[in-house]
C-alpha cells in the first residue's frame, strides 16, 4: 500500500490501538483480541520489549490490518521500525526528520504535537495526521480552542480516551482516536483475549 492509501485507511477506521506492554510474549494475544474485535489499525510502541520482532510477526499474521510503530521519538527508531515492516509511524513529539524519513519510504506519520506552534510545525513539514497529545490532560476546552484557528488540521486525540468520552471527542471535532491501556491491557489467558475483543467491539460500535 502507498502512503496516501494507508493514511486514508487510518482516517476511515478512526481508531488506532496503542499496544504498550511490559512483556513481549503478551503482544501476540493482545493483537489477536484487538483484530478479532474489529480493530484494523494497531501500533506497537518502541518501549514494548521486542517491538521490532512483534511488528514483523504482526504483519505476517494480519495482512488485512495495519501494523505500525509507536513512540517513535527519533530517526534511529524510525529507521529500525521501517526495516521491520511498520506501515506507519506514530510519535509523541514533533520531529521533522522523522517525517522526511517516513515519506522517503512511502509511509505516513501521525506526529505528536500539543501547542499551536508544534501543530503548525508538524503540518508544515508534511505530517499526515497530527496526534494531539496528551489530549485528556488538556481537555475538551483546550482542543476546541486550538482547533478554532487550525480547523483544516486532521487531529487524532490521544491520552485519556475511554468508552465514556470517545464519542464526545469525536463530536468536538477529532478525526480519530488513539486508545491505549483501556483497550490494550495485558493478555495472557483466553479470558484476557475475550475481554480485549469485547472492549474493542464496543469502541468500534461507538465510533463507527
Amino acid at each position: 500500500m502507498k502512503r496516501n492509501e494507508i493514511t486514508a485507511l487510518i482516517e476511515r477506521e478512526k481508531i488506532v490501538a496503542i499496544i504498550r506492554l511490559r512483556k513481549q510474549d503478551e503482544v501476540k494475544n493482545v493483537l489477536k483480541g484487538l483484530v478479532s474485535g474489529g480493530i484494523k489499525v494497531l501500533e506497537i510502541t518502541s518501549n514494548t520489549p521486542g517491538f521490532l520482532e512483534e511488528i514483523s510477526k504482526g504483519r505476517e499474521l494480519y495482512d488485512k490490518a495495519l501494523i505500525g510503530a509507536g513512540t517513535v521519538t527519533n530517526t534511529k527508531i524510525a529507521a529500525d521500525a521501517i526495516k521491520a515492516g511498520a506501515q506507519f509511524l506514530v510519535t509523541p513529539n514533533t520531529n521533522a526528520e522523522v517525517i522526511k524519513l517516513a515519506h522517503k519510504n512511502n509511509i505516513p506519520v501521525l506526529m505528536g504535537a500539543l501547542t499551536p506552534t508544534e501543530v503548525c510545525v508538524a503540518v508544515e513539514n508534511g505530517a499526515d495526521i497530527v496526534k494531539l497529545f496528551p489530549a485528556g490532560n488538556m481537555g475538551f476546552d483546550y482542543f476546541k480552542a486550538i482547533r478554532g484557528p487550525l480547523s483544516e488540521t486532521k487531529f487524532f486525540v490521544v491520552g485519556g480516551i475511554d468508552l465514556e468520552n470517545a464519542r464526545d471527542w469525536m463530536a468536538a471535532g477529532a478525526s480519530g482516536l488513539g486508545i491505549g491501556s483501556v483497550l490494550t491491557k495485558s493478555g495472557t489467558t483466553a479470558q484476557d483475549i475475550a475481554t480485549i475483543k469485547h472492549t474493542a467491539r464496543q469502541f468500534v460500535e461507538r465510533i463507527k
